[in-house]
């Protein structure tokens, strides 16, 4: 069932039939840079991972990381709000299959998920973590509204990373700044 949808896109929740479209993310060499390795190696795995932690995260927390899809249904990545161990505010994250990028669709599928976050969830803050080399997601999420807050590090993880962050108390959405 389609959750969100866009001009060009729909989101929806993964299911376990997602695993390769979840392997073929989660082992792109640029995700393996930028993000990291998720232990996903095998389609069984990306099962396991769907079931763990989208699936889990639909449960408890009415969101989580979504499929995004052409309007024709081809997968293009994912696109979502997590909340993460390490981080008070829910983040905002998104990868997307090389072919699928530099075509504004990861700005067109998080915006909508920005969207949702603020009216139908009802958050306040969101925020977002990245490589702070990653200069693509960084302007995405510049694009976005959010704004370099701080650097941190996560639990069980020696990486600084740039935290970025939304506010409805500072920040107008960009449709309000016109």
């Amino acid at each position: 069932m389609t959750l969100l949808q866009t001009p060009r896109l729909n989101l929806r929740e993964l299911d376990k039939n997602d695993a390769p479209l979840l392997l073929a993310v989660l082992t792109d060499p640029d995700f393996l840079r930028n993000v990291g390795d998720r232990g996903v190696h095998t389609e069984e795995d990306a099962r396991r991972y769907i079931i763990d932690g989208p699936l889990a995260m639909y449960h408890q927390h009415r969101f989580g990381m979504y499929k995004v899809e052409l309007k024709d249904g081809t997968a293009i990545g994912l696109c979502g709000l997590v909340k993460r161990d390490g981080l008070d505010d829910v983040d905002i994250g998104f990868a997307f299959l090389p072919a699928y990028r530099g075509q504004g669709y990861a700005f067109e599928a998080a915006e909508a998920v920005m969207h949702y976050g603020r009216e139908t969830i009802g958050l306040k803050r969101i925020v977002a973590i990245a490589q702070p080399t990653n200069e693509a997601s960084v302007n995405l999420l510049r694009k976005l509204g959010l704004h370099a807050e701080k650097t941190i590090k996560l639990p069980k993880d020696d990486e600084e990373l740039l935290l970025m962050a939304w506010s409805a108390a500072e920040n107008r959405t960009p449709q309000e700044q016109g």
